[in-house]
């Protein structure tokens, strides 16, 4: 599916393809069905990895439901996949999930998915679990640009009201202006609050984002199996950054926000 060659061709014209190191801050595995029919396997991941120079993934299921097989590939590939609970608040079950994924089986984070799941960001019957997450310092991954569920107001409002926990907006917005414009806003405001650019289509706003909102607070990812890892990829390096800056984008970034 990937060519390495081809793609590092093209790079060379800006930098050596193999001197950027990248962590990609958001994918998944699974299958994703109805309007999306897109899936990932375990060995698409290990390729795309292996193709573009990515040392580690931020590994999340395709629903609430499929957390299991990210455990599986990650007690497989402990070095490659960085493992995030997908977790529903609307369940019964969330604390005891919680720390059957945390606890037991070593996952390093949170991730919702309002838009799926539908509930409000921001709504009460998230908070039992951003307590969970602020009781063992766990980062929070958040799905975020599409109304009603998942503004960016309304993640920055979850963000305010628990300032301890470090909460990621995924996509930044997204697609749409406004909602990217939010984002770069919101996070000006807070100092927990960070973003990941997968999705997001205007390299100029990565650009932005990380000279007003600051140089560690803002993350590559790729979104597989939704998004194209060069696509990503050139986003950022035509954003307008330096090498060095890219490099925060691409790695260093993500790995201060999870203490790798």
């Amino acid at each position: 599916m990937f060519f390495k060659d081809t793609v590092c061709a093209k790079m060379k014209s800006n930098r050596r393809c193999a001197a950027l190191k990248k962590i990609d801050a958001h994918s998944h595995l699974g299958s994703f069905g109805g309007w999306a029919d897109v899936a990932f396997t375990v060995d698409k991941l290990l390729e795309q990895m292996e193709a573009f120079d990515i040392e580690k993934t931020f590994l999340t299921a395709s629903s609430f439901q499929t957390n299991d097989e990210v455990a599986e590939a990650y007690h497989k590939y402990p070095d490659k996949i960085v493992p995030m609970v997908w977790i529903n608040p609307l369940q019964d079950d969330v604390e005891k999930k919680l720390n059957h994924y945390i606890q037991d089986e070593g996952f390093a984070g949170i991730k919702m998915q309002p838009l799926f799941d539908a509930f409000v960001t921001d709504d009460p019957v998230v908070y039992p679990v951003m307590d969970y997450a602020q009781k063992y310092d766990l980062p929070v991954f958040i799905h975020c640009g599409h109304p009603p569920y998942s503004l960016p107001w309304q993640v920055a409002l979850l963000a305010e009201r628990y300032p301890d926990v470090r909460v990621t907006m995924l996509h930044m917005g997204h697609g749409h202006g406004v909602y990217i414009d939010a984002s770069i806003k919101m996070a000006k405001r807070l100092d927990n609050l960070y973003l990941e650019m997968s999705g997001m289509p205007m390299p100029s706003k990565i650009y932005e984002a990380y000279k007003t909102v600051g140089p560690d607070r803002v993350m590559f990812g790729i979104d597989s199996p939704f998004h194209a890892p060069q696509v990503e990829m050139d986003k950022v390096r035509y954003s307008g950054l330096n090498e060095e800056e890219q490099e925060n984008v691409f790695y260093n970034n993500a790995k201060k926000l999870l203490r790798l």
